[in-house]
């Protein structure tokens, strides 16, 4: 099973690639392999590889501004 692409195969199936499908046609059917070949493992990635974390926001190097104080309560006095 070792012997199955030595160099003299791959020649021949270059020249009957070569007669059936013609000079013209064999850099378009490589050209479509090629991007065939690209959105797939493009799919596998993303099939494989866990969804990316939302970047965190930036951090600004001064503190954030305090609340405003409450306005002072005045004691209730009871009612006779």
């Amino acid at each position: 099973m070792g012997d199955l692409f030595q160099p003299w195969h791959l020649v021949v199936l270059g020249v009957v690639a070569f007669l059936v499908f013609g000079a013209k046609r064999l850099p378009e059917l490589g050209k479509g392999l090629g991007e065939g070949l690209k959105g797939f493992k493009e799919g596998i990635k993303g099939v494989t590889d866990p969804t990316p974390a939302p970047p965190m926001q930036q951090q600004s190097l001064t503190p954030p501004p305090a609340a405003p104080a409450p306005p002072p309560v005045a004691p209730v006095e009871p009612q006779r």
